[in-house]
């Protein structure tokens, strides 16, 4: 069976065929949308469909709702950097300081002899040098004390060589406080005769110059002081 047009329906078919020809060719195409303008996707209770990550689905057609302007994906705002911390100084080396030397003490001991001339109780000038140097030599000892002992020869009587010999040691004793040595430092005792240096062999008894002499050595003050010091 044929279809048969009218003059009519045939001439108003040419007249759209050529309209829909001239507005395609006078309407230039539209660009491509971004596919954030597009209509999101969504589901039979119109609520935007989104992908595991949270982004909405989009279709391709047509602008997306005002409505939905929240479920766009946008790019991501930039991330502040915070800028690399400045390195610790390190601390300023401390002087350390340096441990004080520990003193070393010493034993030490000292003597010396004083001597005197015959019957007499006066120190010498030599025995006045004797006790400078014992008192320089002892500065810084620790020490109790200083013993003394005085002595005579064997002429004359017993009682007054000791007596003699008392005055003698007297003597050293005053002299060592006057050079700033405490007097309860000293410690004096007087012997006399009974412990001459001498022997009867060696010198007689017979009152000449020659045994006089020989005799010297009898005739003085001992002194001694031991303890310990820093050593030097």
């Amino acid at each position: 069976m044929r279809n048969i047009f009218s003059r009519k329906e045939f001439v108003l078919a040419v007249a759209c065929a050529l309209a829909l020809g001239v507005f395609s060719e006078t309407v230039p195409a539209q660009p491509a949308r971004d596919i954030n303008e597009h209509a999101l996707l969504t589901d039979s209770s119109g609520a935007p469909v989104k992908s595991g990550f949270g982004l909405c689905w989009h279709t391709g057609f047509g602008p997306a709702p005002q409505w939905t302007r929240g479920c766009h994906a946008e790019s991501p705002a930039p991330v502040a950097i915070a800028p690399a911390a400045a390195p610790t100084p390190m601390p300023e080396p401390v002087a350390v300081a340096a441990a004080a030397p520990v003193p070393v003490y010493e034993k030490v001991a000292f003597d010396a002899n004083v001597l005197f001339d015959s019957d007499q109780a006066l120190l010498r000038p030599a025995g006045r040098d004797t006790l400078d140097q014992f008192v320089a030599s002892i500065d810084g000892l620790d020490s109790s004390s200083i013993v003394a002992i005085g002595y005579a020869d064997r002429m004359g009587s017993d009682a007054a060589n000791q007596a003699l010999s008392q005055q003698r040691v007297d003597a050293v004793k005053a002299y060592l406080v006057g050079k700033g040595i405490k007097a309860e430092r000293v410690e004096t005792s007087a012997r006399g005769e009974t412990q001459p240096t001498t022997s009867i062999a060696e010198c007689k008894d017979a009152n000449n110059a020659r045994h006089i002499a020989c005799m010297q050595p009898d005739r003085h003050v001992f002194i001694e002081i031991s303890g310990t010091r820093i050593a030097k």
